[in-house]
């Protein structure tokens, strides 16, 4: 992977940002469990920080968010890894200028899906036999389970199904808050680095 794309101005608007971006993402997943929502929606900040401040933003931004949420609910801690790869996978698309778009944003929320899944499943089956605590997703998991479907692959599908709606939402909503700031301060967070292709 290019260098470049890891780099990262560690300035004062990047550090304000922190914190604001958990803030996002708590109000966002207390939102989608009042209303018993089959969606997550724990990161909207994350997206933001990451497509204003690159992957190591998004990334702290997210094992910040797992480690609040862990303050309440010690089981959140372990899921600190995935949002780690949600922070930083999203950043390096912005980065890639791979979020220019709906379509791509929409894309790039179904790519994100797919690693959270990937990173999330064994968690759940470690920690939660499996399912991912969604009465939505873990209807299916016990539907798939009675039917004898191996456990790894209904976890699987159990994170999925929550994932694919949650993160393309997720992206959506990042996208258009990034998309209508003020140049003034979207600004502060650009790279003048030129970013080669992978």
């Amino acid at each position: 992977m290019n260098k470049s794309l890891l780099k990262n101005k560690l300035n004062t608007a990047s550090l304000v940002l922190i914190p604001v971006a958990v803030g996002i993402n708590y109000i966002g997943k207390a939102f989608a469990q009042s209303l018993k929502l089959p969606l997550w929606l724990g990161s909207i900040g994350t997206a933001i920080s990451s497509m204003l401040a690159g992957p190591v933003i998004g990334a702290i931004c997210g094992a910040i968010n797992n480690l609040v949420y862990g303050l309440t609910d010690v089981m959140s801690m372990p899921y600190a890894l995935t949002s780690v790869f949600i922070g930083a996978s999203i950043g390096i698309l912005a980065r890639k200028n791979k979020l220019s778009s709906i379509p791509k944003v929409i894309f790039a929320g179904l790519l994100v899906a797919v690693i959270a899944a990937v990173v999330s499943t064994p968690l759940n089956i470690i920690f939660w036999a499996g399912t991912t605590g969604n009465v939505w997703g873990d209807g299916v998991f016990t539907v798939m389970m009675a039917n004898h479907i191996p456990e790894w692959i209904s976890s699987f599908v159990d994170e999925f199904i929550i994932d694919v709606p949650d993160k393309i939402i997720t992206m959506l909503v990042a996208y258009e808050i990034v998309k209508n700031l003020p140049d003034s301060l979207t600004l502060l967070y650009k790279n003048n680095e030129q970013i080669e292709e992978l």
